[in-house]
């Protein structure tokens, strides 16, 4: 269902309000340079900011963009399994093809919890679900084996994973465990040549905001067996991959979308993760580099 570039769509606000026509724009930007999937209200798009109400629109309009012209899977998750079933609800009716859902945060639920609260989604809901797991945002970290359990136990429900663990050697593991056809998506733009090469077949991606293009290549050329050609993109986008990351994200991403997209508004829903003088000129620099300035 899922592979190749697939942006972690950035949300633009002017004034403190979701920016529809900028991120209409934004939509036909991806989908025209190549984007294979589009995901709205993820991380990197501040969902941990948003309402329900506006959550959900933003997932609506980028469907309506899109059109069916590419997948839409929308961030969905919560550490309450009801908000999170009501949430996979809403991500169906707004349009999206598949769920994006993160295990409970701040509870620290055991691995017998995790499990439980998955299960619990699949039983009272029909949509897709890509696991996403991110211990460093969560603290919350789905084992293999566990992995393996949920997706054993709900193989039409569970199809695939964002991996943002870090952890090389995880593809591996969980491949062995979830079986082959069980999509694997980098959640690091920095590793996902290697992620690829462990056996993955994409990434959800912050660095495609800025360079859709560049990085739809890149996955292609992966996917095409032209190595030489994926490695090569991916030292011209290494730069970026990690200059994305000198401060709080999304800070140095939209900043970095107002240098590629002048007029882009740069506005954050939370104004302590703007990005400081050091990181823009990292920014700059990389962008230099990726000859994207």
């Amino acid at each position: 269902m899922f592979s190749g570039s697939i942006p972690a769509l950035v949300t633009p606000f002017r004034n403190g309000a979701f920016a529809e026509e900028d991120f209409r724009a934004l939509v036909e930007w991806q989908i025209t340079e190549g984007s294979s999937a589009l995901v709205p209200c993820g991380t990197t798009g501040e969902a941990a900011t948003m309402p329900k109400d506006e959550h959900f629109h933003i997932v609506r309009v980028c469907a309506d963009q899109a059109k069916g012209r590419v997948k839409i899977l929308a961030g969905a998750g919560s550490n309450d399994t009801k908000v999170a079933i009501d949430n996979v609800h809403a991500a169906r009716d707004a349009g999206a093809h598949a769920a994006l859902m993160v295990p409970p945060y701040y509870n620290r639920p055991s691995q017998e919890g995790i499990f439980r609260h998955f299960a619990a989604v699949a039983e009272a809901t029909d949509l897709p679900i890509v696991l996403y797991n991110v211990p460093g945002r969560t603290v919350t970290d789905i084992q293999p084996a566990t992995m393996a359990r949920i997706v054993k136990a709900f193989p039409e429900t569970f199809v695939g994973v964002k991996d943002a663990t870090g952890s090389l050697s995880r593809v591996s593991e969980q491949r062995a465990g979830c079986g082959t056809g069980f999509v694997q998506l980098s959640g690091n733009d920095e590793t996902a040549l290697a992620f690829n090469a462990m056996g993955g077949v994409g990434c959800v991606s912050v660095t495609a905001n800025v360079a859709p293009k560049l990085c739809a290549e890149f996955h292609a050329a992966w996917a095409a067996g032209d190595n030489a050609k994926a490695l090569e993109l991916h030292d011209r986008l290494y730069p970026l991959h990690i200059a994305m990351f000198t401060d709080a994200s999304p800070g140095p991403v939209k900043y970095a979308m107002g240098r590629v997209r002048p007029g882009f508004p740069q506005e954050l829903r939370l104004p302590m993760t703007e990005a400081g003088e050091a990181s823009r000129k990292a920014v700059d620099a990389a962008l230099e580099f990726a000859g994207l300035l």
